[in-house]
């Protein structure tokens, strides 16, 4: 069977979907007495992620081990796993499997180990690091996010009308606008409609995209 945490494209998506979670969420896990608390959180970028981090591990310095993994952007291209002193692929590796599992990014998991006494083994680390992660992720609240482009396009006035019903027929947020002689609108709209809006709008006369 292929290990999940090897393959950061499990399932297949729209490429202008992603899936993440709303807002930090936690969970937890026991085995022979050692303490697995797991923390879901939502970050943007490597030094978001490095921040929590470090954050935990703060908050968390009596504990054997912090262990941890990331998952960044709408193509699920950037991650990182971390075993933390654990045996070579028993933490940070789960972690991310339940990342893969569930088709996440811009998503930062860790796990925090109180040691037991007793030691669990590879197999018996892979399970509580992968049942912790997926206790954290079972109460957080996934959503669904498309990834958007901007357009800004520019006209005279007397197109504006032009402009506007494209606008209320394509149904792109309006970012910014001015209008004027020269008028300016910067829109926001899903990646996959994109292309339309940016036909549509260049055929008015003395539309300029930008």
């Amino acid at each position: 069977m292929k290990d999940p945490a090897a393959d950061p494209h499990p399932q297949q998506m729209d490429d202008d979907v992603y899936r993440t979670i709303h807002e930090p969420a936690e969970g937890y896990y026991t085995e022979k007495r050692s303490r697995f608390l797991s923390f879901v959180l939502p970050v943007s970028d490597v030094d978001q992620a490095k921040e929590q981090i470090d954050r935990y591990r703060r908050q968390y310095y009596d504990a054997r081990h912090v262990c941890w993994a990331y998952m960044l952007g709408h193509e699920r291209n950037v991650f990182r796993a971390n075993d933390d002193g654990e045996p070579s692929s028993t933490a940070g590796r789960p972690i991310l499997g339940q990342i893969n599992s569930n088709v996440l990014t811009d998503i930062l998991i860790i796990v925090v180990r109180y040691f037991g006494g007793i030691e669990l083994g590879t197999s018996g680390l892979i399970v509580a690091y992968r049942s912790a992660a997926a206790d954290a992720i079972a109460h957080a609240r996934i959503v669904e996010r498309t990834v958007d482009e901007e357009i800004t396009v520019c006209f005279e006035y007397p197109f504006l009308n032009s402009i506007m019903r494209i606008v209320k027929e394509e149904s792109p947020t309006i970012v910014a606008q001015s209008f004027d002689m020269d008028c300016r609108l910067t829109l926001r709209i899903r990646k996959s409609r994109a292309a339309l809006l940016r036909s549509r709008l260049s055929k008015v006369d003395t539309a300029r995209l930008q």
